[in-house]
């Protein structure tokens, strides 16, 4: 990328994945409680993310939910649409972003959310080259998936309760019984 060409910006919105195969793309998002799952293959070129409201699966698939709010469809989204750009499985290496813990009085979705990607990378045997999760500020995210480079940005207070408004808005999303996590 020359000099007097700026990056293509694409952002992800929370429910979304994106991947990229061009070496002038930087993938952005803002994440409060969710995560962002940045994968690519280093040898072909090709890279992607994912923003994901909710750990594991819930009862989405079978009860009519978005499905697309959940970590395990978005993640298989993402690692299926890497390896039909060329991308190779044992190839693959993660970065993953976010699970801020934004309001205090809730339970740590965050928190749940960043082991869950963090147990689905292992299970799927693809390396975490590098993290940042947790705390209690959001931050904005931009990743370059060709080189594999990821920079973020602390939210102020006021950012980070406007992005924590914005996952939150009104979506019918079935509600765990429980708090616990299962992982398959």
């Amino acid at each position: 990328m020359s000099d007097a060409t700026a990056p293509k910006r694409v952002h992800i919105i929370q429910g979304e994945y994106k991947v990229v195969n061009d070496p002038d793309v930087v993938l952005t998002t803002i994440l409060g409680s969710c995560v962002a799952a940045c994968l690519r293959d280093p040898v072909a070129g090709v890279g992607g993310m994912n923003h994901f409201l909710l750990p594991g699966s819930g009862n989405a698939m079978t009860s009519g939910g978005d499905a697309t709010r959940y970590g395990v469809h978005l993640m298989e989204l993402l690692i299926n649409g890497l390896l039909k750009q060329g991308a190779r499985r044992d190839r693959l290496e993660a970065k993953i972003f976010g699970g801020a813990k934004t309001i205090a009085s809730f339970s740590n979705v965050g928190e749940q959310n960043a082991a869950f990607a963090t147990q689905f990378l292992k299970d799927e045997g693809i390396p975490i080259v590098g993290s940042s999760t947790g705390g209690d500020h959001g931050r904005k995210l931009e990743f370059w998936p060709s080189s594999g480079r990821a920079r973020q940005y602390p939210l102020t207070g006021a950012e980070t309760q406007k992005t924590v408004a914005l996952e939150q808005r009104p979506v019918r999303v079935p509600k765990p019984v429980e708090t616990s996590i299962e992982f398959f």
